[in-house]
């Protein structure tokens, strides 16, 4: 492990979701991004289960094969009590990601969605647009990343780029 800390890395940070998975890319080294990229693998309510998970595996796949990341951070899966459904798709959305991963043998991080809020704005409880102001403030990029799954792939790619080669911590910032 000794010299990863100084090395430019590729990160991919992935926001599962069925109609859009969020997909951002950061290179860089410790706390600086050398460039970054962003947008959304998108499914259509009107495509059988199986198809809409191949499309998003299909997509992540050859994401995977043109850009070679190191590390893939995905934000874990929550289930509302409300929604219990949402939770389980959200579930198979996860499984062809980590399936994607597994099969570029590429480590696939799991993150809470508050973790990554905690990190990035200090505040776990944080909403959607404090946490795309912040992940824009850090990246100092002028324009709204969207859509709102872009943004939450790109804090996720971002935490992974800053620690890559130290322990992961729960409560942490940067």
């Amino acid at each position: 492990m000794h010299g990863r800390e100084n090395s430019i890395i590729t990160v991919v940070g992935i926001d599962p979701g069925l109609a859009a998975t969020g997909v951002a890319l950061v290179r860089g080294t410790g706390l600086c991004v050398s460039s970054f990229s962003y947008g959304a693998i998108k499914t259509t309510p009107c495509q059988p289960l199986p198809e809409r998970l191949n499309v998003i595996y299909s997509g992540l796949l050859s994401m995977l094969e043109t850009e070679h990341p190191q590390l893939i951070v995905v934000e874990d899966v929550f289930s509302s009590p409300k929604f219990p459904q949402s939770g389980i798709t959200l579930g198979k959305v996860i499984g062809v990601i980590l399936l994607a991963g597994y099969r570029k043998n590429i480590p696939v991080m799991e993150v809470s969605v508050r973790e990554a809020k905690q990190v990035l704005t200090g505040n776990g409880r944080a909403g959607k647009k404090q946490l795309e102001e912040s992940v824009r403030r850090r990246l100092n990029h002028s324009s709204p990343i969207q859509p709102d799954h872009a943004s939450d792939a790109m804090a996720l790619a971002m935490i992974g780029l800053f620690r890559w080669g130290a322990p992961f911590n729960e409560t942490g910032g940067i």
